[in-house]
């Protein structure tokens, strides 16, 4: 059999089971990456196993417990979904494989498969639509440190960023298509948070509104949120912006009628606004009927099934509302599949 190429698929990670300790263990591991929470070593240390894994584990494991099906985590059902039809679609000259950057399937004993089939060269996929250190860079670079171990290493590809490419948003809108949003007051494009010292990182637009934010008010109308979305093409929150622009577009959604906010944040110091208080101040404004939109993720997670479809779902009702719905993500639908295949090629 002549030489295969082997296309790596990276996601997070997801823990082994919904015990509190093997949730402790992934939180500790995910938590304690230098790039997630970008503190001196020691800090972090403290912060991860002293504070957050020993209190949040318990809440995030009965989190857990509701998200996991009988087939186990939904992100590694419809990863290993999409890796068998990538594989179907891509053929026998492929080898398609999942990994999680944190447990398992693991980095490492996916790397190693492909280096025992002796594949001609490997490309790197980070799951993630719109980079960030937290998810793409950390991806990258354990990837890089793996295969870097090895005495003799074959071609390397990786997908950048696709936040842009039409095939994933084309995937994207037929899912908000399906949910019919003309019948909904507004649509909610939450993307996962990250530190606002991760965006200073990316651009000087951003950096200066950030250093001057004395009050922690939403920075508003900057480069990364009103384009033009190539100025800064490494900014997580740029591109954020184009992905639910052009999506917007996409399904005729009005000006007005669509907004951009930010989850699953640790503290204060995270991209505003915050998905929670849009969702909180949507009925007084009005808004009844709210349909949330997560193209930050590209399989359904803790993130989206239970943060959004549960937890948002219950504070707007709280508030007043009457309905939110969740769009389900991309998992392994075939127009995904299609152009993520597409994406891999090029």
């Amino acid at each position: 059999m002549k030489p295969r190429t082997g296309v790596l698929l990276i996601n997070v990670g997801t823990p082994d089971s919904t015990s509190v300790g093997d949730v402790r263990k992934y939180l500790r591991e995910f938590l304690g990456d230098g790039r997630v929470i970008d503190l001196p070593w020691a800090a972090r240390k403290l912060l991860v196993n002293g504070i957050i894994a020993p209190f949040r584990a318990p809440k995030s494991a009965k989190a857990y417990r509701k998200l996991w099906t009988p087939a186990g985590s939904p992100l590694i059902v419809h990863g290993e979904a999409l890796a068998r039809a990538l594989q179907a679609r891509l053929g026998d000259d492929h080898l398609v494989l999942l990994a999680m950057r944190y447990q398992s399937p693991s980095l490492s004993g996916a790397i190693d498969r492909l280096m025992k089939e002796r594949v001609k060269e490997i490309v790197i996929v980070p799951m993630f639509p719109q980079y960030s250190s937290a998810a793409t860079g950390t991806a990258l670079q354990e990837a890089f440190r793996i295969i870097g171990g090895y005495a003799e290493v074959p071609a390397v590809r990786t997908v950048p960023a696709f936040h842009d490419d039409p095939g994933f948003l084309d995937a994207f809108a037929r899912r908000i298509h399906y949910c019919a949003p003309s019948t909904y007051d507004h649509v909610l494009f939450s993307f996962h948070g990250l530190p606002d010292r991760h965006v200073q990182r990316a651009h000087t637009a951003c950096a200066k509104s950030l250093d001057t934010r004395l009050d922690k008010s939403p920075v508003t109308g900057c480069a990364c949120e009103r384009g033009p979305y190539d100025a800064f093409p490494t900014c997580y929150k740029m591109q954020c912006h184009a992905t639910a622009r052009a999506l917007a577009a996409r399904v005729g959604l009005p000006s007005g009628q669509w907004s951009v906010g930010f989850q699953s944040r640790l503290d204060q110091r995270w991209l505003r606004p915050f998905s929670d208080a849009i969702v909180k101040e949507a009925p007084a404004k009005g808004i009844k009927r709210m349909l949330v939109v997560s193209p930050a993720f590209v399989a359904d997670c803790l993130e989206t099934v239970i943060e959004i479809g549960e937890e948002y779902a219950e504070l707007f009702q709280e508030h007043g509302g009457d309905q939110l719905t969740l769009v389900p993500s991309l998992n392994a639908e075939p127009a995904w599949v299609e152009a993520f295949a597409r994406i891999i090629q090029r």
